[in-house]
């Protein structure tokens, strides 16, 4: 989609969540005129930041189905997450 002219459509699209898409419409057409632009280049960008991360997400899974890995470097943080993990239930939280 990044070679496509972006639509309120095509944003709506891209965007691929019912919720999100209606935020971004009900955004627009609640902007003042002078504010259009910005608006529905703030949500273009969002959605070509969705577009391409989907476009990434794909690639990795392709790469990994057929080499058994996922190319890059990976740095493992399970035990820094659940340290973290652990000192939040200690404060109280979640």
């Amino acid at each position: 989609m990044s070679d496509q002219t972006w639509t309120i459509e095509t944003i709506c699209e891209a965007l691929g969540n019912p919720a999100l898409s209606q935020r971004f419409v009900g955004q627009i057409n609640r902007a003042p005129a002078h504010e259009l632009l910005t608006v529905f280049a703030k949500w273009q960008s969002i959605a070509a930041s969705m577009t391409a991360a989907g476009d990434r997400g794909r690639a990795l899974g392709s790469a990994e189905a057929a080499t058994g890995k996922i190319p890059g470097e990976w740095v493992d943080m399970t035990e820094r997450v659940q340290a973290e993990a652990a000192a939040a239930r200690r404060r109280g939280a979640a």
